[in-house]
């Protein structure tokens, strides 16, 4: 898939001065749209110290984090199919997460988050402890894949003595884990800026999905307030359990990003008034 920046001159090399860090929120198969936002980066010479990711944030971070490039990463949506990724056969029972597991396995080029070219850190939530984790060594099948057990969808992923769920139970914007690292600014993408909404419907599998959806809008403030930029692609109408629309999605997190490529390239350059 062809896309090309909306600013031909605006692409050059500039000299950075700060430390800045990317922020990736969760949000499901909307996190495709990260695809697009990482050919933006690639388009305008973007390069980040490190990336933060929960759910869905994760999985695509770990993608960007390990060098791999925006052809490479289309290439590997090839074949992709709902299944994959949630194959219970009652809807209103929680799959496992085996096939995520072993998708991973497959496309990264390296099996533990110490081996990655970029510092990454993934959120996830241990039951057990009830305490939030952020994890930046370990096994990356099974670190993303507890970063991305949304309760009631997926099952919990067992990982040496922990029984992990996705971290958005506590932390959806995880720019907090970048702060504390030290890093000087955060960009932020939020590929589910609608979450929270609300429903009418009285089917209880739907109304309690909802309220996973608004507790994940709540902790999801701190972690805006946190960023330095914001960059939320327009994704409201694709579902995040659906891979359906993926290549639109991708275009989408491409067009947003370039829209906010110049207050990213005055973060990096240290022209960004406050």
């Amino acid at each position: 898939m062809k896309l090309q920046p909306a600013d031909e001159k605006a692409v050059k090399k500039f000299k950075k001065k700060h430390k800045v860090a990317l922020c990736l929120s969760g949000g499901g198969t909307r996190g495709f749209s990260y695809i697009g936002a990482f050919k933006a980066f690639e388009d305008y010479n973007i390069e980040f110290d490190a990336i933060a990711g929960t759910s869905a944030g994760s999985l695509f971070g770990a993608l960007y984090a390990s060098g791999l490039k925006y052809e490479d990463m289309y290439k590997l949506t090839y074949g992709i199919k709902d299944k994959d990724f949630r194959h219970s056969k009652l809807g209103f029972l929680p799959s496992g997460l085996d096939g995520l597991q072993n998708i991973i396995k497959r496309v990264m080029p390296v099996s533990r988050i110490e081996q990655l070219k970029i510092p990454y850190f993934a959120v996830a939530v241990d039951l057990k402890s009830g305490k939030e984790i952020h994890f930046s060594t370990g096994e990356l099948s099974k670190v993303i894949a507890g970063s991305c057990a949304i309760p009631g969808v997926f099952l919990p992923v067992k990982y040496k003595n922990m029984t992990l769920v996705d971290g958005g139970v506590t932390n959806n914007i995880p720019a907090d884990v970048l702060r504390d690292e030290g890093y000087d600014y955060i960009v932020t993408i939020d590929c589910n800026c609608t979450r929270g909404s609300g429903t009418n419907s009285e089917n209880l599998v739907t109304q309690f999905r909802t309220s996973i959806g608004i507790m994940m809008a709540n902790n999801s403030k701190n972690g805006k307030i946190l960023s330095d930029i914001v960059i939320c692609p327009d994704l409201k109408r694709f579902k995040s359990l659906k891979i359906n629309g993926k290549n639109d999605m991708i275009k989408e997190g491409y067009r947003a990003t370039v829209e906010k490529m110049p207050e990213i390239i005055k973060l990096f350059t240290g022209k960004l008034k406050k």
